[in-house]
């Protein structure tokens, strides 16, 4: 009997070892979509030989460079030169534009229209003007009255397309010319994706929580699919400037581990004067370094995201800045009128949710154009009371 088993177990490991290469075949990893990512800094200097020596330190762990200067972005030749040394780096580029000029610099249109021809996908698109909703509602840049929080929703939507006057055409050029737009915020995200902008960048930052502003970035590039990434910008308006490294890492991690497409920093100005590389110090690139090997050691494409499985669903047109802190004790909504009663209920739900969910809440606007109920497990109203 024994010599029976001990032959019926050298046949089973024999037609195992024949089959294994096709069992192989079904216990691999699902494979699935590479993950598109993109990380780097902002530069906001004069000239584009200033930028050389940041492109050098950083080509070999970011991917991506914000050229943030209207000084280039009206000077041609500088403009070339520096797009072709971001290129030849290895580096995906995007252009600050305050405007895409028809008359004063008529040589925007055609460089628009060569820009892909010339530098293929390392030219990722425009980054036209930014803070539409940081400048309404603590400067009422683009309006000063509404009628009500509708008109003033639309208000700012055609504020931001067509300016002010009603007459600008930079947005109308870009999607004339197939040109992606990139902006970056601090309030009002939602809005800035209805008026056209394809991605916003969340700025992290100013001791404001960073899981709050992911959640109304995230939330509003979600359900109105478009993209989305975080630019990390001030902690004071006194130098230096920046947080600590440690602060940076983690706001970068938690952009990552939150599907951002895009991560950067903003670098400007120049601190200590005589600093070839903006603001940053050599904190900041040990840090950066240890981020894009920590993208590489987990990546997204395998581990997956944080990703979302709540939504807190806010009343339509409320353009609350939501930034109530020990800093900022209120904030108007649309930037004329003060806090109404839904403001306390609001802020009580959004606490609740950056204590329990972390980064796996979203915050969006009710709106009959777009349906989140296939997108959000949980549906959370404003007016719903959390335990």
């Amino acid at each position: 009997m024994y010599m029976k088993r001990w032959g019926l177990f050298l046949v089973f490991l024999l037609l195992l070892v024949a089959f294994l290469p096709a069992l192989s075949l079904y216990v691999r990893p699902i494979r699935v979509e590479a993950d598109e990512f993109y990380f780097g800094v902002s530069f906001d200097g004069d000239s584009a030989e200033e930028a050389f020596p940041l492109i050098d330190k950083i080509k070999g762990y970011a991917n991506l460079f914000i050229i943030n200067s209207w000084g280039i972005a009206t000077n041609q030749t500088a403009l070339n030169m520096l797009c072709d040394y971001a290129a030849d780096s290895g580096l995906h580029f995007i252009v600050f534009f305050a405007f895409i000029s028809r008359t004063m610099y008529p040589w925007h249109q055609q460089w628009l229209d060569e820009a892909h021809q010339r530098w293929g996908d390392k030219f990722l698109g425009l980054y036209l003007n930014d803070e539409y909703g940081g400048k309404q509602i603590e400067g009422n840049e683009l309006f000063t009255t509404a009628a009500n929080y509708a008109d003033a929703a639309d208000r700012f939507v055609n504020g931001v397309k067509f300016g002010p006057s009603g007459e600008a055409t930079s947005m109308l050029d870009a999607n004339a010319k197939g040109i992606r737009l990139f902006t970056a915020d601090f309030l009002l995200y939602w809005w800035d994706y209805l008026a056209g902008y394809d991605v916003v960048f969340a700025e992290l930052g100013w001791n404001i929580t960073s899981n709050r502003q992911i959640a109304l970035c995230r939330g509003a590039a979600t359900a109105q699919g478009k993209d989305w990434g975080t630019i990390i910008t001030y902690e004071t308006d006194t130098p230096p400037y920046l947080g600590s490294a440690e602060k940076i890492y983690r706001d970068m991690i938690d952009s990552y581990r939150a599907g951002a497409k895009y991560v950067a920093i903003f670098n400007y100005p120049t601190y200590p004067e005589n600093n070839p590389y903006g603001i940053l110090s050599e904190d900041h690139f040990e840090v950066m370094h240890k981020f894009w090997q920590y993208t590489k050691s987990y990546p997204r494409s395998f581990y997956g995201v944080a990703k979302a499985d709540t939504v807190l669903v806010l009343p339509s047109n409320y353009g609350w800045g939501m930034r109530r802190s020990p800093y900022i004790t209120d904030d108007f909504i649309w930037g004329i009128w003060p806090e109404d009663d839904k403001a306390p209920q609001i802020l009580n739900n959004v606490q609740w949710l950056e204590t329990r969910h972390n980064l796996q809440f979203d915050i969006i606007y009710e709106n009959s154009q777009f349906n989140y109920s296939n997108i959000y497990p949980k549906i959370i109203h404003w007016n719903t009371t959390i335990p």
